[in-house]
């Protein structure tokens, strides 16, 4: 009796968790994002390939791909405290990011084989300008990688900041590089330059080709 509740328990507990999991992207068009410059770079749907430094893009498929870099792509619904899951591919010597509220950058760059006492705090997985990843679990261009990023949004009374924003935990690859990193203020580049209380999710896409697929936002 007892181990029929506790499976009972575990899988409502299993289904919540999961209805809470959201995707902005309809893993078929750009509805509900935004370009940052409208005019520049070219973000379209298919499934993406690494070709040496470039990506190429196949009809069909769900990848979301930044295919001529000009523009960051940044969703149109705004986030607080969430839960990040996505996964990226980037070809040979690109650069790319997931900016938490557009404004709190995740690197992403090839830095495949770099030796873990080199890393900077523009290496992959760094909370650029803040902090450099813990060790180096990059795999190699045209890999696909994952991201699961808890995010803590700032706190504010009224228009004044009471507590800063904070990665609470970092993995990529299944390692973990970050734990209960607070961001003092927001990061270089992002999509306004001030803090707030609730941002949209933003990739950059002004630095060089990068991919992205399976993004899961679970608000807390």
């Amino acid at each position: 009796m007892h181990s029929t509740r506790t499976a009972a328990f575990v899988a409502a507990f299993v289904l919540t968790a999961t209805a809470s999991a959201d995707s902005p992207f309809d893993g078929k068009s750009l509805a509900g994002w935004k370009a940052k410059h409208s005019d520049k770079g070219k973000w379209v749907v298919g499934t993406a390939f690494a070709e040496g430094n470039k990506l190429v893009v196949k009809e069909g498929g769900s990848d979301l791909v930044n295919v001529q870099p000009g523009s960051d792509l940044f969703t149109e619904q705004k986030y607080g405290d969430v839960t990040v899951e996505v996964e990226f591919m980037v070809p040979k010597g690109s650069n790319s990011g997931v900016y938490l509220m557009g404004e709190y950058e995740v690197q992403i760059l090839d830095s495949y084989g770099k030796a873990n006492d080199k890393l900077t705090q523009g290496d992959l997985g760094a909370l650029y300008s803040a902090a450099a990843p813990k060790v180096n679990a990059a795999k190699a261009p045209g890999e696909w990688q994952k991201f699961v990023i808890d995010f803590q949004a700032p706190k504010f009374d009224g228009t004044k900041k009471v507590a800063n924003a904070k990665f609470i935990k970092v993995i990529l690859n299944d390692v973990v590089l970050h734990e209960n990193v607070e961001m003092k203020s927001q990061t270089p580049g992002g999509l306004t330059g001030k803090e707030a209380a609730e941002g949209p999710l933003m990739f950059q896409g002004d630095h060089g080709p990068v991919a992205f697929r399976n993004i899961k936002v679970s608000k807390k």
